[in-house]
C-alpha cells in the first residue's frame, strides 16, 4: 500500500475515534459542567493532535523510504509538540472555566466568589505562560545543535541568571506581585478601592498590571507592584456595606433634635438606606459655628454616594424652610473709643436672660459606637484590648494594701 494512502487512512481513523470520544464527552456534559467545558474547548485541539500523531506513527513505522523522510518526521514531531501543548492548555482552561462558572459574582454576597475568580484568572495566565515556555523549550531541544549549545550554556547559567535577573527586575517584581495579590486577597476583581485619590473598581488583574475602572468610565492602569508597596483603600475587603457622612456648618441657634428626627424620617422613606445606621451628631463647635455630621449607611458604595447627596440636599432645604435662624453667620461688634481716654473697665449691666427649656437628651440616632446592636459591635471593634483579669485583681489588691497601710485616724 502506498505511504500516502496509509497516512490518509490513519488520519481518517483518528478523526473517527476523536468524534466518538467527543460525542461521549458531550453526552456526559449534560450532567457534568466539567465535561461540557472539555467538549467546547478541547475538541479542535484533540482532532489536530490525533491526526498528527496517527500520520507520524504511520510514517515512522513504514518501511518505505523517501528522500525527505527524516525532515518530515522532524517537522511532524515539532507539530506534534505544539498540538500537545495546545491540547493541554485547552484542557486546563476548560477545568478553570468550569471552576469559575461555579462561583457567580453577580450576587450580593460575592466576596468568596470574587476571591476565587481572581485567583483563577491569575493562575490561567501563569498556566498559559508556563505551557508556552515549556513547548518552546521542548521544540528547541529537538535540534541537535541546540542540545550541544545547551550543554555549554549550563556551565555559565549562574552568570546569565544574575544578568537576566538584574535586567528583568521590574518585570519579575510585577509578576511576583501579581501572584501575591491573587493569593493574599489584598484586592480582588470587582473590589471598590480608592487609589491616587480616585474611586475605582478593579476590572482586571494580570501578572504585570491592574486595570481600574474609575467611576466616570475612565481606565487607570497601574503596575501590580504598586499594590504591594503603597497604601490604598479597599472598601469591599470584607463586605460591601459602608458608612458615609454628610457635614453641615450651622449657627449656635440651631435645634439639633428636630434635624435628627427629620434625618430619620428621610432615611426610612429612601430605598438607598439599608436600615443599619442613622446618626446625627455635633462633632465640633468653634469659631461661632456648630458642625453637624449626619451618618448613614448603604448596601454598597454607589448607593451610599446617591444617599449622601440625597441627605445633603434634603437637609439643606429643610433647615432653610424650618430653621432659617440656624444659617451659619459671622457676628461683628462695633464700638466707638475716645483716643484721648485711657482704657478703663466698665461694669456691665446685668442682662435678663430668658429661660429656655433644655432640649431633651437624645436617646437614639445620636450614637455611632453604642445605642444599637450595630453600634455596640462597632464600639467593641474599635475599643481596643481589655485588661486581663489577673491585672484587674492585682490592681484591686494593691489598692486595698494601700488603704491598710494608712495610719488610723485619732479619735
Amino acid at each position: 500500500m502506498p505511504l500516502w494512502i496509509a497516512a490518509l487512512s490513519a488520519a481518517v481513523a483518528a478523526l473517527i475515534v476523536v468524534e466518538i470520544i467527543h460525542r461521549t464527552i458531550v453526552r456526559a456534559g449534560r450532567r457534568s459542567p466539567i465535561m461540557a467545558e472539555l467538549a467546547d474547548h478541547a475538541h479542535r485541539a484533540f482532532q489536530v493532535f490525533a491526526v498528527i500523531f496517527a500520520v507520524r506513527a504511520v510514517v515512522l513505522v513504514s518501511r518505505q523510504s523517501f528522500e525527505l523522510k527524516h525532515g518530515v518526521l522532524h517537522a511532524m514531531g515539532i507539530a506534534l509538540i505544539v498540538a500537545a501543548a495546545w491540547l493541554v492548555a485547552m484542557v486546563l482552561l476548560a477545568l478553570e472555566d468550569a471552576a469559575e462558572a461555579r462561583y457567580r459574582i453577580d450576587v450580593p454576597d460575592n466576596r468568596a466568589a470574587r476571591r476565587i475568580r481572581t485567583q483563577i484568572v491569575v493562575v490561567r495566565r501563569v498556566t498559559i505562560a508556563a505551557i508556552v515556555l515549556l513547548a518552546v523549550g521542548v521544540v528547541l531541544m529537538t535540534f541537535p545543535a541546540v542540545r550541544t549549545i545547551g550543554a555549554s550554556l549550563l556551565a555559565s547559567a549562574g552568570i546569565i541568571g544574575i544578568i537576566a535577573a538584574l535586567a528583568a527586575q521590574s518585570v519579575l517584581g510585577n509578576v511576583i506581585a501579581g501572584l501575591q495579590l491573587a493569593f493574599s486577597e489584598a484586592i480582588r476583581i470587582d473590589d471598590v478601592i480608592v487609589v491616587e485619590n480616585e474611586w475605582a473598581r478593579v476590572e482586571e488583574i494580570t501578572l504585570s498590571h491592574v486595570v481600574l475602572q474609575i467611576w466616570d468610565d475612565r481606565r487607570l492602569v497601574m503596575p501590580t507592584s504598586y499594590f504591594t508597596t503603597k497604601p490604598f483603600q479597599n472598601w469591599t475587603r470584607t463586605r460591601s456595606e459602608i458608612l458615609g457622612s454628610v457635614e453641615f456648618d450651622v449657627d449656635w441657634a440651631v435645634h439639633v433634635q428636630p434635624i435628627r428626627d427629620e434625618l430619620r424620617r428621610l432615611l426610612e422613606t429612601s430605598d438607598l438606606w439599608d436600615g443599619r445606621v442613622c446618626v446625627l451628631q455635633v462633632t465640633d463647635a468653634i469659631e461661632g459655628r456648630v458642625r453637624l455630621r449626619a451618618l448613614c449607611s448603604a448596601r454598597d458604595a454607589p448607593s451610599l454616594w446617591d444617599l449622601r447627596c440625597l441627605v445633603r440636599e434634603h437637609l439643606v432645604s429643610w433647615i432653610r424652610d424650618q430653621q432659617p435662624s440656624a444659617f451659619a453667620r459671622t457676628r461683628t461688634e462695633a464700638a466707638w473709643i475716645d483716643a484721648r481716654r485711657e482704657w478703663a473697665w466698665v461694669a456691665a449691666t446685668p442682662a435678663i436672660v430668658p429661660t429656655v427649656p433644655p432640649e431633651p437628651a437624645p436617646e437614639e440616632d445620636a450614637r455611632v459606637f453604642s445605642g444599637s446592636p450595630d453600634g455596640e459591635a462597632r464600639g467593641q471593634a474599635f475599643g481596643g484590648p481589655e485588661a486581663p483579669l489577673h491585672d484587674i485583681v492585682l490592681h484591686e489588691q494593691a489598692a486595698l494594701d494601700e488603704v491598710d497601710d494608712d495610719p488610723p485616724e485619732s479619735l
